[in-house]
């Protein structure tokens, strides 16, 4: 099987229960993004490509840990031999912390607000990363709001202010305020994220109460001559309700503006616990669309150097998969 139509079957599916020796080191527990707060998750990896699969003892899907991460997959009556990779933090080869685990904002697809609140103190990063610097090849940087949108990036920039030495490329992804890309690209960030998160200003509006999708876009738009092509990330994601064509238009939108769009599926989780992971053929189709708007712009997402388009593991990504 084609790894671009496996990953896309267990995309839409989104978990596995896993079985076999203890995979301990392998399993990687979420405070942001999809997942968390839930079971934890594995990268699950053939031949140099990955799929991330949160955890579920009731997944049809099934991983067979045969010990020191050699891995068999049962997908559809097949078996497929790969490897559990370990994790460094949240992901393979990469330290990507939430800075602030909690958020004022209430956005209907993220279970953050439902988490117990923290902020990670500057020394506590300073000392995860060193305990994975020999396994790293970027550092990822994302945060809740706690407090306000600008006393949250203030401390983000605190953070990476003390990172700037650590000799790997660092990505950030937070909410912007209207001098965050100016700010990040003056203290050495190499790549940035500001997700524009649904299909269309009215769906943004209903997932998104709050936030400014207008602040976002003008971020990303300031972004691309500061950070360059291809390092520039905005997730959009699927299942929100979008059509189709509205999916399609986003992504263009984003790639004429020199944005690589991160292509997500939804996690069914908060207030959108009941809606439906996106077909395996509708990440196909989404995914044909994805890498045809991208090669119209002369976007190359394997140029990515940290964050989820470096990870790929929750995403179907052009060039990389």
């Amino acid at each position: 099987m084609r790894w671009k139509i496996l990953k896309a079957g267990l995309l839409a599916e989104g978990s596995a229960c896993l079985k076999g020796e203890p995979a301990e080191g392998y399993i990687s527990a979420s405070t942001a993004g999809p997942g968390a707060g839930g079971r934890g998750s594995v990268f699950f990896s053939r031949k140099g490509r990955r799929v991330r699969l949160a955890l579920d003892p009731e997944s049809s899907i099934r991983i067979n840990h045969m010990g020191k991460g050699n891995a068999v997959l049962n997908y559809q009556g097949r078996e497929i031999a790969g490897i559990l990779e370990p994790v460094a933090h949240h992901c393979p080869r990469q330290a990507y912390l939430t800075v602030s685990s909690g958020c004022i904002f209430s956005c209907q697809y993220c279970d953050v607000p439902n988490q117990p609140q923290r902020r990670k103190t500057i020394d506590e990063i300073v000392a995860m990363i060193e305990d994975v610097k020999d396994r790293i090849d970027a550092i990822s940087l994302t945060s809740g709001v706690m407090g306000n949108v600008e006393e949250e990036e203030e401390y983000v920039l605190e953070v990476v202010r003390r990172l700037s030495g650590s000799g790997v490329p660092i990505g950030v992804s937070i909410y912007p305020t209207e001098r965050t890309a100016d700010r990040l690209h003056e203290l050495g960030v190499a790549e940035v994220k500001f997700n524009v998160e649904a299909a269309t200003e009215d769906l943004f509006a209903r997932m998104c109460p709050g936030l400014s999708l207008k602040a976002i876009w003008r971020t990303l738009e300031q972004s691309v001559p500061l950070f360059g092509r291809n390092h520039v990330f905005s997730n959009l994601i699927i299942g929100l309700g979008e059509t189709d064509q509205e999916a399609e238009s986003c992504i263009r939108d984003l790639t004429r503006a020199g944005v690589i769009p991160v292509v997500r599926p939804l996690f069914p989780t908060a207030a959108c616990r009941s809606f439906i992971r996106p077909s395996k053929e509708r990440l196909l189709s989404l995914y044909e669309i994805h890498s045809k708007a991208l090669e119209e712009a002369g976007l190359d997402p394997s140029q990515a150097m940290t964050m989820c388009s470096a990870c790929t593991g929750c995403d179907m990504v052009p060039g990389r998969d």
